[in-house]
């Protein structure tokens, strides 16, 4: 952690809490980024259970994503325990620990055409609390033109909790059940709000609020897009399931109840803390 500490000032701080973002440069080396570029080659090769495709095989216009592999691969495992992002993403939320929820892969191909729409994650899962974030950790050089993320700067500050919708439009799934407000549509009124894009290069971290609405664009380039991203849980996260949520983790398969800090170390293992 003693790294990462360093590379925190209280202005970035400062900035997460009225931004609800921030980009860390160069949080994990050049070591972790081709660890993680191999398991998202096997796992492209090889999906696991808990696979998005949209093109299965295709080396262009394909949006891939697999999630939930710390326990079984030991490179997502070590990342998660050992590169520091806990403690990082700890010391911007202001939480005294930080206990993992799970890992995401995601890859855009060259070419891809689908965009990731915008959204909030926090609906998605079965959690509340505000020190609940995401880092996302780019694999690969990208610009906001070539797919990586944009945020709508202070909207983890809204106060809203928009109803989850599937990036499928042909296939609702799990969050047909889920009955709210709809997200408004930022992308056809783009100016009315205060959106913020960032570029990355391979290490770089877009550390988050779960309450932020984002999004990114189809992949326009050539080369393909690759980010890893794992999502946490402060002290302030309760154990909230819902109608509409993430089905992966259920009350069936956990030993805390609804309401409830997530103090379950099979399903949530605790990854840092300052004691």
């Amino acid at each position: 952690m003693d790294e990462q500490q360093s590379l925190i000032s209280g202005s970035t701080r400062d900035a997460f809490a009225t931004d609800g973002v921030v980009k860390v440069e160069q949080v994990v080396d050049e070591a972790w980024v081709d660890r993680l570029l191999e398991v998202a080659d096997r796992q492209l090769a090889e999906p696991g259970p808990w696979v998005s495709d949209t093109n299965p095989g295709a080396e262009h216009d394909r949006l891939f994503t697999t999630r939930y592999l710390w326990q079984d691969d030991p490179t997502v495992r070590d990342f998660v325990f050992t590169s520091g992002i806990a403690g990082l993403v700890g010391e911007l939320v202001g939480s005294s620990s930080m206990r993992f929820y799970f890992d995401h892969m995601l890859v855009k191909e060259p070419v891809t055409s689908a965009p990731t729409p915008w959204h909030q994650d926090i609906p998605y899962w079965p959690f509340l609390g505000k020190q609940i974030a995401s880092a996302w950790v780019a694999l690969t050089s990208s610009t906001v033109a070539e797919s990586s993320l944009e945020f709508v700067r202070g909207s983890h500050r809204w106060d809203n909790y928009y109803a989850p919708e599937s990036f499928d439009p042909n296939d609702k799934g799990f969050t047909a059940d889920f009955e709210g407000k709809k997200i408004p549509d930022i992308e056809a009124a783009r100016s009315d709000y205060d959106i913020v894009g960032f570029d990355v290069e391979p290490g770089d971290a877009l550390v988050f609020s779960s309450w932020m609405v984002h999004g990114s664009p189809g992949n326009a380039g050539p080369n393909r897009r690759a980010a890893f991203s794992t999502r946490w849980l402060g002290d302030d996260a309760t154990w909230s399931p819902h109608p509409g949520c993430d089905p992966t983790v259920t009350q069936a398969d956990v030993s805390v109840k609804p309401g409830a800090y997530p103090a379950d170390d099979n399903r949530f293992p605790l990854a840092w803390s300052q004691t």
